[in-house]
């Protein structure tokens, strides 16, 4: 990848009202960034935006230049320092930045989650089993919170762990995980979707939790409430196809609610080390084909009339909506219901949510 195409990458995946979804899509339409910027003006006014506020180039030469200064790198989705496992969503991070040693994703990875006021009980039993998991040459991956999260990475100092934060690469959450976050950058992999200086906003862990969820062939949930966080990665790692496991806990104590919840719906019951190496591996590799996201080629050119437009925008409303329910109900070729989603999404007019939903922004 020359530099020039980089930056043009970090551009586009910089400039508003493009996502990781709509990257992808661009860059699969178009198949650069260079292109995919030169078009998105358009794209944005027949999607029925204004001017388009592309990201400089100013922008991203410095983006780049303070992650080196900060000892990490960009690395994009068809890198090979990418992980393969992550590659495979859908809206996988078209960039992350990172510090620290990228191969330990290409080993096998299990994300463990839970509450962040785990009791004494709990993160005992996490850093026991990220200590045993790393000890069998897996990578355990996690968020740095408190409690579960930062047991779970203490455990596995010894073999390898992955942190995903919320914020930027220089910015330690919680602070009191200062010192354990530049120890993971150091002598583990710290990894970061948002650029320096970002901070941890509400927003962004939901976003941080489908990366940890989408690193792992499985996460295990231990303590966690009926609307937590954890619960949201649980329920990612089972939209990709990926094991969801939880440790059971007592009926009476509210941190072991959503743990419960999961295996009354399925989730793997978790009591050792054991259970989580079954159900994660081994995988006869002549079974799995190399997943593999490459651009270079355009795709065939393809437009919408503006009745096909008025169409789709008349189907959606405030309720997010699947993608293919649009498809069904509109009676468009998917590939044009892309296109349009597309559009509207640079003008502004539509957000993107989890399970390939949309609706009016």
């Amino acid at each position: 990848m020359t530099p020039a195409e980089r930056l043009a990458r970090l551009r586009l995946i910089r400039t508003p009202h493009v996502g990781p979804v709509s990257w992808h899509q661009l860059m699969q339409r178009f198949g650069s960034g260079e292109a995919a910027l030169d078009a998105l003006p358009d794209l944005a006014l027949r999607g029925g935006g204004g001017k388009v506020r592309l990201a400089s180039a100013e922008v991203a030469e410095r983006e780049f230049a303070r992650v080196s200064d900060l000892g990490a790198r960009h690395v994009f989705c068809d890198e090979s320092d990418y992980s393969p496992l992550l590659r495979e969503v859908e809206g996988a991070p078209p960039v992350l930045i990172v510090r620290g040693d990228a191969a330990m994703l290409h080993r096998p990875c299990a994300a463990i989650v839970g509450a962040r006021n785990a009791s004494a009980a709990a993160c005992r039993f996490a850093r026991q089993l990220a200590a045993d998991l790393a000890a069998n040459g897996v990578t355990v991956v996690s968020g740095l919170a408190r409690g579960v999260d930062t047991a779970a990475h203490v455990g596995a100092l010894g073999g390898s762990t992955a942190a995903v934060i919320a914020s930027g690469i220089d910015v330690a959450f919680p602070t009191g995980n200062a010192a354990l976050q530049e120890k993971i950058a150091t002598d583990q992999l710290l990894i970061a979707e948002q650029p320096p200086g970002t901070e941890p906003l509400a927003r962004h862990f939901p976003t941080r939790n489908r990366i940890i969820a989408g690193l792992a062939q499985g996460t295990v949930v231990i303590e966690a409430a009926p609307r937590s966080g954890s619960l949201i990665t649980a329920r990612r790692a089972g939209d990709y196809g990926r094991e969801v496991m939880a440790v059971p806990g007592s009926p009476i104590d509210p941190r072991a609610q959503g743990c419960n919840l999961l295996i009354r719906e399925g989730a793997t019951l978790i009591q050792t080390v054991e259970d989580v190496l079954e159900a994660i591996g081994p995988i006869d590799r002549r079974m799995v084909r190399e997943p593999v996201r490459s651009y270079g080629a355009a795709s065939p050119v393809l437009d919408a009339g503006d009745g096909d437009r008025r169409a789709v925008a008349e189907l959606l409303g405030p309720t997010p909506i699947a993608v293919d329910e649009l498809v069904r109900q509109s009676g468009q070729p998917s590939a044009t219901i892309q296109l349009i989603l597309l559009e509207l999404e640079l003008a502004g007019r539509v957000e993107r949510h989890a399970g390939a939903k949309v609706s009016l922004a």
